[in-house]
């Protein structure tokens, strides 16, 4: 079961201001990006053991990806940046979070003094929640077992959540996502996070090809290392907190350029001037690969039957999950 938002939510990034108010709670702690299903197991255990003791229950991440740290040339393709990971932790229920900054001196630190001078000291936990597979510390020595042993050795509670399965029977986890988004299967990847996966950039200025050709968009620029399939996609566009429905176009233009990679949102029933200005996209849905067309006009007819198709797609799109509902009543596509 959901739990409220926390209208007070807040958001940490160092250990050494973290409030009086959070102190003496239950810590949920893991990478959590994507906030997936198999997380959301484990923030969820945390909340209910919070609600038991009467006192609060914050998550603790870190940032950047610990992956992209020791292989900087090959960073990680974040599902749920920062403040993604936030707005759907106040979703959940959560008290506040804690993004810890990872560098190389904090992998370093000893699994025992992670224990010591972070958990203890300075946050003052009574509990924490972790996944089956979470390590932490020098060389990773802290291990679940790890984390058991140590708190019944300084009185704090432990609960390490197993692993989370899809209907398949098969284990839920941000890499199977990553994998699904970069092969265009959008439906696997929404259904193992629990919501529609979303993303925000800023809109840039284009050579407006789309305005000449009847569908105006507006470009966006994922990042470098977002491996998204290219093709055409059902998506629905969060303007100044208002939903809209749109379809999109994500890849090199192989009719026209075939340059650099772009993400171009055509949005129904829309005329404003977005350029400059932050959107939120959901991606609803994958409805075809991209291609080259022989002419505009040919281009101009499929373009017609794509937005026809997304239309169509949103006609019948059901919430995924509490969650997924959540984040649509409260101004997140």
């Amino acid at each position: 079961m959901l739990a409220s938002p926390k209208s007070e939510f807040v958001t940490v990034t160092d250990i050494a201001t973290f409030p009086e108010r959070l102190k003496g709670g239950v810590v949920a702690i893991g990478n959590f990006d994507g906030v997936h299903r198999g997380h959301q197991a484990v923030l969820e255990a945390a909340r209910e053991e919070a609600a038991r003791r009467n006192c609060p229950a914050f998550a603790m991440t870190f940032e950047p990806h610990p992956r992209t740290v020791f292989n900087p040339d090959k960073p990680v393709f974040r599902l749920t940046p920062p403040a993604a990971k936030a707005r759907l932790m106040r979703a959940l229920g959560l008290d506040g979070l804690i993004s810890v900054p990872f560098t190389r001196d904090f992998a370093a630190i000893e699994a025992q003094d992670f224990v010591d001078h972070i958990l203890q000291e300075n946050l003052h936990i009574t509990h924490a929640v972790t996944g089956y597979d979470f390590h932490f510390g020098r060389a990773r020595r802290g291990t679940p077992d790890f984390l058991r042993a140590a708190g019944l050795s300084d009185d704090f509670g432990v609960t390490i959540v197993e692993a989370e399965k899809n209907e398949g029977g098969e284990t839920i986890s941000s890499s199977r996502i990553r994998a699904a988004l970069a092969e265009g299967d959008i439906a696997l990847a929404n259904a193992l996070l629990g919501y529609r996966w979303f993303f925000s950039a800023t809109v840039q200025h284009g050579d407006k090809r789309g305005r000449d050709l009847g569908y105006p968009t507006a470009n966006l620029q994922l990042a470098p290392e977002a491996d998204l399939a290219h093709g055409i996609y059902a998506v629905r566009v969060n303007i100044d907190g208002q939903t809209h429905d749109g379809v999109a176009s994500h890849g090199r233009r192989p009719t026209f350029d075939n340059g650099r990679p772009l993400f171009e949102v055509h949005v129904f029933d829309f005329s404003g001037d977005l350029y400059d200005r932050e959107v939120e996209v959901t991606v609803a849905a994958y409805l075809r690969e991209e291609r080259r067309f022989e002419s505009a006009e040919a281009l101009i007819e499929q373009m017609d039957r794509d937005s026809g198709e997304a239309r169509a797609a949103f006609a019948s799109l059901q919430p995924l999950s509490p969650l997924d509902l959540a984040l649509t009543a409260a101004g997140t596509p």
